[in-house]
């Protein structure tokens, strides 16, 4: 199931910013945390891949536990 997002052009007079927002549902099966660092690669003309920079909280926890 996909999640149609409109992309939103905020123009400034010296710049302009893009905003592409998370639906709630998927931020929460990402399991997304407020202040997390994402980081955004460009594949092709369509495609964005999204990973995080670091493990999500829940499976750093989990890694510190296995060691």
């Amino acid at each position: 199931m996909g999640y149609p997002t409109r992309v939103q052009l905020i123009r400034r007079k010296a710049s302009q910013q893009w905003y592409v927002n998370f639906p709630a549902a998927l931020a929460q099966a990402m399991d997304f945390r407020k202040g997390e660092v994402v980081e955004w690669t460009v594949q092709d003309r369509d495609r964005l891949l999204l990973e995080r920079t670091a493990p999500a909280a829940g499976e750093q926890a989990s890694r510190k536990k296995k060691r």
